[in-house]
């Protein structure tokens, strides 16, 4: 059964989604609201109220210096020209004998796409706290939102990572990026618990870049200064002659995270997955699949470079998310040692961050 098949069913037998929040957490820009709690076991019921925590705070101290404000386009009939003239109303109205003229313009006005998004995260928010002195901290906010002028009406047209924020705007980054995260939160936990999750192969994308930046996130955070994380990182072909057409043709590589610890020399690249670890072989048996070990094996070999020592004693490693299933096996091929390993994401907190932290060896 794949990650997604099983988030679908939302029993004991799946992931709890509040194992997805925790990835998500981890996946974000606040992944460092954690150090709060430590590796407390209960952290995994808390996610939903360490990010509201914060978004109510970050909020409150907007609505004190003020809410951005921005234009929005209305209409209205005035004595006076002001924008420009809606001349078929003016005209079918009669309204210059009146002495009037209808005229669309804009104002300024805190009822903007950016204002209405961060209320309708706190709304979001409060189906997913627990706290009670939250769930009323988010009340009392969405009332000081809407008697400023925000309303509630969502533009589903809009989200914060489309902007591009000014260095006078980076308090509004901020909280807008902490409501993309509580809409994120209210997602998972409204598609899991109405079984709305769409088919495996439409949403496997999805699942396997929360998995992969949820990896570097918790190794980012948990692993000392002695250690490097990279991800996405690009690698170059180690070409000794090409044809015309090959840097148009030749596909690039780019891996999902790289690990290097220059103090014990140590490189680890790791590939990140979404499906199931092992495959059936023509005998009913499980191997693991082919198409996976080639493609470590290339990110590890074609790099090798008397130059760079580590290159050619790095390992790589296969990390696949798993449901109550668990593997962690190597092979070392010409010099480069390869893992096969799960995280199985049914187990708790604590013992998740044992697992992640543990195939490191």
């Amino acid at each position: 059964m794949s990650i997604v098949e099983t988030v679908k069913c939302n029993t004991a037998a799946g992931i709890p989604v509040r194992n997805l929040w925790l990835l998500m957490l981890y996946a974000s820009d606040f992944r460092y609201l954690l150090h709060q709690k430590g590796d407390k076991e209960d952290i995994d019921e808390d996610v939903a109220n360490l990010v509201a925590e914060v978004f109510c705070s970050e909020v409150n101290t907007r609505l004190k210096r003020q809410l951005s404000h921005g234009y929005k386009r209305t209409s209205g009939e005035l004595n006076r020209v002001r924008g420009r003239i809606n001349t078929l109303e003016t005209y079918s109205k009669g309204l210059l004998k009146k002495g009037k003229v209808s005229c669309a313009f804009e104002t300024l006005s805190v009822d903007t796409a950016r204002n209405r998004f961060i209320l309708g995260a706190l709304q979001r928010l409060l189906c997913l706290v627990s706290s009670k002195q939250l769930k009323q901290s988010c009340v009392s906010l969405v009332k000081s939102m809407k008697q400023h002028g925000v309303s509630d009406k969502l533009d589903r047209q809009y989200h914060p990572k489309y902007e591009r924020f000014g260095k006078h705007e980076m308090a509004d980054r901020k909280v807008l990026q902490l409501a993309a995260l509580a809409f994120d939160l209210a997602l998972i936990n409204e598609s899991a618990a109405n079984q709305l999750y769409p088919s495996p192969d439409k949403q496997a994308y999805w699942v396997r870049k929360l998995f992969e930046k949820a990896v570097a996130g918790f190794y980012t955070a948990k692993l000392g200064k002695d250690w490097s994380v990279r991800r996405g990182k690009r690698l170059d072909w180690r070409i000794d002659g090409a044809s015309e057409l090959i840097d148009k043709l030749m596909p690039s590589m780019k891996i999902d995270i790289q690990l290097e610890n220059s103090v014990i020399q140590r490189r680890l690249i790791i590939d990140t997955k979404y499906t199931s670890i092992t495959t059936h072989n023509y005998y009913g048996g499980e191997i693991f699949k082919s198409g996976y070990i080639y493609q470590l094996y290339t990110y590890l070999r074609s790099q090798e470079c008397t130059n760079d020592p580590l290159s050619l004693t790095s390992s790589g490693m296969l990390l696949h998310p798993s449901i109550g299933e668990h593997y962690d096996e190597v092979v070392s091929i010409q010099g480069h040692d390869i893992r096969f390993c799960t995280v199985d994401l049914t187990e708790s907190t604590t013992e998740i961050n044992r697992q992640l932290i543990g195939l490191l060896g």
